[in-house]
């Protein structure tokens, strides 16, 4: 009987520890934004262990357009992920962040991660958000522990950030990426001054192939401190702008890791992307 009690034990205990991590949700007020903002914060299973000193590295996950912080909880199952590659030591132990930038879009609420007329959302990330969390939380403030990733919109947000903040990130990972709007398969605005249009002007003032083709050579150096990853399915509405892109990058000398897969612009095809993503981001860290 001992036996098999210590067999249970010494079976259980890898699952037991495995499970310690957990996902939060945490709320700022915005002055920029003049609202409240939430935002889904994956703590590791180490965190919280009494070690004070211990600063996380982080990533900050972004989500896509009509979607929030929540999708990637419940619809990209980033805590399975991260715990799978975690204790499988794929990954390292890192703080993953999921801000809320949208919402039903369709609805008349705000989306997008861009400043724009009535919705200053990077003020408020560079500004408020990523202050708030550095003092509540055991995670980095150096680039060096520091990631952005995203799909489709948020894609699109991550490398924009990469792009005109390289000194804040060590690495992008752009899924299925909002890089510019694409002639076909894009939503289309109903009126000049929905929400829809608001925010397709400013992915096409932000175009991220534009700002690439148009680097100078100081811009150039600065992206290359970087590590770049676009990862996008072969039957994504976004595949050619997302070529442009990796076009750009190569042109500019920029070096990229560029994978085109099997898939389209869902959530099976973003949900696989994690498993490349964070060890990908993990191993950028310094």
């Amino acid at each position: 009987m001992n036996k098999h009690i210590l067999f249970l034990v010494l079976f259980l205990l890898p699952f037991y520890v495995f499970s310690r991590s957990r996902v939060v949700s945490d709320t700022i007020f915005s002055t920029n934004l003049n609202a409240e903002r939430h935002c889904s914060v994956y703590l590791p299973p180490s965190y919280g262990n009494g070690d004070k000193d211990k600063h996380y590295p982080v990533l900050y996950l972004l989500h896509g357009m009509s979607q929030t912080d929540k999708d990637w909880v419940w619809r990209g199952h980033v805590q399975e992920v991260a715990d799978r590659l975690i204790y499988s030591g794929e990954a390292r132990e890192m703080v993953i962040v999921m801000p809320d930038a949208g919402g039903d879009i369709y609805a008349g609420v705000w989306n997008g991660y861009f400043d724009m007329p009535g919705w200053n959302y990077e003020k408020f990330f560079f500004e408020e958000l990523l202050p708030y969390l550095e003092k509540k939380y055991d995670i980095a403030s150096e680039k060096t522990l520091r990631a952005v990733a995203g799909l489709s919109m948020g894609g699109g947000g991550a490398t924009a950030y990469g792009l005109w903040h390289p000194d804040t990130f060590a690495a992008v990972y752009a899924m299925s990426a909002l890089m510019d709007i694409p002639e076909v398969g894009a939503a289309r605005p109903t009126k000049d001054d929905d929400k829809v249009a608001i925010l397709t002007r400013a992915v096409q003032e932000r175009s991220c192939i534009r700002f690439v083709e148009n680097a100078d050579k100081g811009t150039v150096e600065k992206l290359r401190t970087l590590n770049w990853f676009v990862d996008c399915g072969d039957d994504d509405f976004l595949l050619d702008r997302n070529i442009e892109f990796f076009h750009a990058m190569r042109n500019a000398g920029v070096p990229l890791q560029f994978r085109v897969r099997d898939g389209g612009h869902d959530w099976e095809y973003w949900h696989s992307a994690l498993y490349i993503c964070l060890p990908f981001v993990s191993g950028s860290f310094k």
